[in-house]
């Protein structure tokens, strides 16, 4: 049986709400805020699968989108500008005041999502993004399910529509650690991807795609995500090419703990995958059964359009029409060996 409680409040004074869900030898805890996975686990592994804080307080403080749903535009758009049907928009510069990232200092990674639906392995959100929020045209209503199926299958869907035409992209992002070490070094991982997106100093994407072949971001093979280049460590954060269009959902990706025997496998519609090995993160508060989170303490899997599209009309259209409704639909599959 699901359970509802209360689990702060935000700064306006909106109650956010903590929903507990159980199935197929997961469980998970779901805040309203963010439409966020707070805590995740698998039977017979102790440690959590996911980073996050016991208290509410702590994410709007200091946290770098621990287990959020970020949009309307998740990652990267150059400048905050891009161009619709011959008209120029321009968004909050919310990263370092030169980019846009993950929709703006009050997307809905940062809201109050309304509960639609809450059963024993089930919860369903869903959130309106106002026209002219952060400077994107059109009202865009975004549902958020998180499903927790047989054999270790957490499934999430989103579905957006929109009165506009507006530009969307939603994606989950989580830093998983599969063994509860302080940091996710001790990992191998496989992204099936024979392309990347070269990216600036700003990691913006210039348009141009990199092989994969022959560098140490080829991840096609099982291998560590500890990697050398030029005797440093490489520091993924990094779209991994999938497609060139959203597709019938598909094996993209795995990582398992050499530690635990622990492995994730995700599954998912979308054309990119950005892995993102948590390098930036320094966390100066305890998180999750009072763990430290320093660098590389998780990694990220995030499945979605591929970044800054609206600028690159060779990229899969990021796109959402009036009468469309756009699915983006992940499985993230754990298992212990």
């Amino acid at each position: 049986m699901a359970e509802q409680e209360v689990f702060g409040k935000t700064s306006r004074g909106e109650t956010v709400h903590r929903l507990r869900i159980s199935g197929g030898g997961l469980t998970a805890s779901i805040l309203t805020w963010g439409a966020m996975i707070q805590d995740l686990r698998l039977d017979g592994h102790k440690p959590p699968l996911v980073l996050g804080f016991e208290a509410f307080d702590d994410y709007p403080r200091y946290s770098p989108y621990f287990g959020a749903t970020p949009g309307r535009v998740a990652n990267r758009i150059t400048g905050g500008r891009f161009r619709l049907d011959g008209k120029l928009h321009q968004l909050e510069l919310n990263e370092n005041g030169v980019t846009h990232l993950h929709g703006g200092s009050d997307g809905i990674a940062k809201r109050v999502w309304d509960i639609v639906d809450l059963a024993a392995d089930r919860v369903v959100l869903r959130i309106t993004d106002p026209d002219g929020r952060a400077g994107y045209p059109g009202n865009c209503t975004i549902t958020a399910t998180y499903n927790l199926a047989a054999d270790g299958v957490l499934r999430v869907l989103y579905e957006s529509s929109a009165d506009q035409p507006t530009p969307c992209n939603i994606c989950q992002h989580s830093y998983f650690n599969l063994d509860g070490a302080e940091t996710a070094l001790g990992h191998d991982i496989m992204i099936a991807a024979d392309h990347i997106l070269e990216v600036d100093e700003r990691q913006c994407p210039t348009g141009n795609l990199t092989a994969v072949d022959g560098t140490p971001y080829d991840l096609r093979v099982m291998g560590p995500t500890d990697r050398l280049q030029n005797g440093e460590r490489l520091l993924f954060d990094h779209n991994f090419c999938l497609s060139e269009g959203r597709v019938a959902k598909r094996s993209v990706a795995l990582a398992r703990s050499v530690n635990s025997g622990v492995s994730l496998e995700v599954r998912t519609t979308e054309p990119g995958i950005q892995f993102y090995s948590g390098y930036k993160l320094r966390v100066p508060t305890p998180g999750l059964e009072g763990r430290q989170y320093p660098a590389f303490a998780g990694f990220c899997l995030e499945t979605q359009g591929w970044p800054d599209a609206v600028n690159h009309p060779g990229f899969p259209s990021a796109i959402l029409r009036p009468g469309e409704v756009l699915r983006q639909e992940t499985d993230y599959v754990f298992m212990k060996n």
